[in-house]
């Protein structure tokens, strides 16, 4: 699932999210899920127009998660010269 973060720190502010539930990135026991997931926010990169704005592709674990559930942040754009 894809879906706009309710706290967005950049205009494009998406959070990629299986639908399986996994706590976070080290519980990953099928490798395809991740793969999956980054061919997701590879999409989403392009879709939102951001390969050459500037874009950011982030995991959080070990507790700096918020949520308990993995989770992947697509954010841009991100460059002095991309719109805000």
């Amino acid at each position: 699932m894809v879906f706009p973060d309710i706290h967005p720190i950049r205009p494009v502010h998406l959070l990629v999210v299986p639908k399986q539930h996994v706590t976070e990135f080290i519980t990953v026991l099928d490798p395809l899920l991740l793969q999956k997931l980054f061919t997701v926010a590879q999409n989403m990169v392009k879709r939102e127009g951001l390969a050459n704005k500037g874009y950011r592709v982030t995991m959080n674990g070990g507790g700096a998660q918020v949520v308990p559930h993995l989770h992947i942040h697509v954010m841009g754009p991100l460059n002095q010269t991309a719109a805000l």
